[in-house]
């Protein structure tokens, strides 16, 4: 859980805040969910350049997603980001500029984990990254297991070694920008801003905070909505199982995508689930078939039906939120 305040914004670089609490003005699951910690109640004049880009993007305001042609490296000797290597993920560093770099160890390291040499599409290893992206800020609720990480264990190993030779990247910050990377990895996926600054958590997050893809819709509207995510993010979010498999809910189909693209970043996921019957080879999650079809959500899912670079934005906006709640 990050424990960073915003304050820090002002005086040291930009750092992400601490998430440590959000104060929602409302509970309908259709409308934005508003500001978080230290945001609340800010004044945008005290805000740096990455807070007003955060304030701005949590009120689904502006573009998350980095640009394509980033401006030239700067020298490593002084500036905080040198250890990701960023060559697929826009980072904030501490001149407050979108910038990419490009030989450095972590970045380096997962690219060779997530990316197919072969086919070009993203691997195994990049769904478990996205995968493990979410566990981890979904484990954070506003009133604040072992079986909802099952398959996670191998890339959790892997994540592991790179932390260890890479002692100055912590492991909080690590996972997450292992999730973007995946993504990102991914053909079509967006670059989505990164922020470092997380504080590394000391004990486990409390079980039940996983969405469980045999819930109800409602119970899992209500679950996201306690950590701040709207129906029309929520809907955004799941298009990740577009590159999704599934290994464990039903062994007899281990291995079964959600889409029949599982390789791409794309937003098949969309039109396959509202499908009478599942594409040969897609197993289909009972929980995205019951959203899918949900008051508040069946609006903003089928307008993600072909439509690539919205679903692109809209996630990438949902994606920062829910990263910051880590």
């Amino acid at each position: 859980m990050a424990i960073f305040r915003l304050s820090k914004l002002l005086a040291y670089y930009a750092f992400i805040p601490a998430i440590l609490a959000a104060q929602v003005g409302n509970t309908d699951p259709m409308t934005n969910q508003g500001l978080l910690g230290d945001l609340v109640g800010m004044p945008v004049s005290n805000l740096t350049n990455a807070g007003s880009l955060l304030r701005a993007w949590l009120l689904h305001s502006g573009s998350a997603i980095g640009p394509d042609n980033p401006e030239p490296q700067p020298d490593c000797a002084i500036d905080v980001c040198c250890p990701w290597q960023v060559s697929s993920v826009t980072v904030f560093t501490q001149v407050f500029k979108l910038i990419e770099l490009s030989r450095y160890a972590v970045s380096k390291e997962l690219s060779t984990l997530f990316v197919n040499s072969t086919t070009k599409e993203c691997t195994d290893d990049a769904r478990a990254a996205v995968r493990l992206g979410f566990h981890d800020a979904a484990s954070w609720s506003k009133k604040s297991s072992a079986q909802e990480n099952n398959g996670l264990q191998d890339f959790v190993g892997k994540l592991v070694d790179i932390h260890s030779r890479n002692p100055g990247v912590g492991a909080a910050d690590l996972v997450q920008f292992a999730a973007h990377h995946g993504i990102v990895s991914c053909p079509q996926g967006p670059r989505i801003v990164f922020f470092a600054g997380r504080k590394d958590a000391t004990v486990p997050a409390p079980p039940g905070l996983v969405p469980d893809v045999h819930d109800s819709a409602q119970n899992l509207i209500d679950l996201m909505m306690d950590k701040t995510i709207n129906a029309q993010d929520l809907a955004a979010l799941l298009g990740a199982h577009s590159t999704a498999k599934q290994f464990h809910i039903d062994e007899a189909q281990s291995g079964a995508p959600q889409d029949s693209t599982p390789g791409i970043w794309d937003t098949n996921f969309y039109n396959e689930t509202l499908q009478t019957n599942a594409t040969t080879g897609v197993f289909r999650f009972p929980s995205d078939i019951a959203l899918s079809q949900a008051q508040n959500m069946s609006e903003p899912w089928k307008a993600f039906v072909g439509a690539q670079q919205f679903w692109n934005q809209e996630f990438a906006l949902a994606y920062t939120r829910i990263g910051l709640l880590v």
